[in-house]
Order: C-alpha cells, then sequence, then structure tokens
C-alpha cells in the first residue's frame, strides 16, 4: 500500500487503511476499522493540513503543561542553576546566614539548619554535640560574651581541637571569639578556635 499523508486520511482512505493493517488485542488479530482510524484526526484535534493540534491537549484526563503554566506551576529553564553533582564555577559571591542559637545551659547547634552560627552567652555554657552532622560540612561558630562577660564553655566529645586542648573564652564583656570548624565524620568536628576580635 502507497503511503498515506495526514491530509489525504478521508473516511476512505481510513477504511483502506484498515484493510491493510491489523492489532493484536490479548493474542487475537483484529482489525481496526476505518471509522476507529479516522476518530484520531477529528477536526477538533488536529488540522489535517499542517498536522498542527489546534484543542486541548490531554495526558491521562489531565492537561498536558501549556505556555501559562511555565514559570507558576512548572519551573521555568534557567541556565544559571546550580547542580549539585557537577563542578561549578560561580562567578558571584555565594552567602550562608549566620543562625543564631538559643542560649541555655545546654546549646545544641542542628547542621541542617545553616553553616553559620552564632550564640551570646548569658551564663557558663556547654556547645553541645550538633546534630546532623554530614562529613564535609564546614562553617563557623561566633561565641559572643553578655554584658556581664566571664561566661565559660564547655565542649562536646565530638570537638577535636588541636593537641586535644579545649580552648578558653575571652572573659571581657561583649568579647567575640569564633571557632571554624569541618567535619570529618558524624562523630569528629575538627575545631580551630581563634580568640577576642575586637
Amino acid at each position: 500500500m502507497a503511503n498515506v499523508k495526514i491530509s489525504e486520511l478521508t473516511a476512505a482512505g481510513a477504511a483502506a487503511l484498515a484493510n491493510e493493517y491489523e492489532i493484536n488485542e490479548a493474542g487475537t488479530s483484529k482489525k481496526v476499522t476505518g471509522t476507529q482510524i479516522s476518530a484520531l484526526f477529528k477536526a477538533d484535534l488536529l488540522d489535517d493540513t499542517t498536522a498542527n493540534f489546534t484543542g486541548t491537549l490531554q495526558n491521562g484526563g489531565s492537561n498536558v503543561v501549556v505556555d501559562t503554566d511555565i514559570g507558576s506551576t512548572v519551573q521555568a529553564h534557567d541556565a544559571d542553576t546550580a547542580k549539585t553533582d557537577v563542578t561549578q564555577s560561580f562567578s558571584k559571591a555565594q552567602r550562608g546566614a549566620i543562625v543564631t542559637l538559643t542560649d541555655g545551659a545546654t546549646i545544641t547547634p542542628d547542621f541542617a539548619t545553616a553553616n553559620n552560627f552564632t550564640v551570646t552567652l548569658a551564663g557558663n555554657r556547654t556547645l553541645a554535640n550538633p546534630t546532623n552532622l554530614t562529613a564535609g560540612q564546614t562553617g563557623s561558630i561566633f561565641i559572643v560574651q553578655d554584658g556581664t562577660g566571664s561566661r565559660t564553655l564547655a565542649y562536646g566529645s565530638y570537638y577535636d581541637f588541636v593537641s586535644g586542648t579545649a580552648p578558653t573564652l575571652t572573659t571581657a564583656a561583649s568579647s567575640v571569639d569564633r571557632i571554624d570548624y569541618v567535619v570529618r565524620t558524624t562523630g569528629s568536628i575538627h575545631a580551630v578556635f581563634t580568640a577576642n576580635y575586637s
């Protein structure tokens, strides 16, 4: 049978196709009728001259994506979107928020919320082992004395300082110390203490 163009697929042409081709349904050969084939090319769905869809496209009963969805229910393409599994070169500054920790007898950072933290001590405190540690995370923790000063800070067992010696805070009122850290494993945080920022 000769090739049949969509523009030539009249009811008679569909019937001719039906006589040439059969489909197999549940193991039984079954001819497709001309009416069934021509129904696939109804005028309200397909312009049979240009083969452009002109009606509402549907997929499983739901409308497919249309132009007005882009930027509202469907994210628009953005060539600058960062990816997590490829090397990236950023041409603008990247910033991590500094999250304020809740002061209390025991201070427990949640490393899933940020990389950088700050806390103002209103008494002698313990900086407990953080939750949600992931190897490779880095950041800083700013330790601020309140207006009284002379506050001390003990550390959870995950904090590993140089030579195994925990640092002593600057005691002056409102003074600021900093702990820079990198999570080596989920049970070890390499920490570097720097004191007395003015």
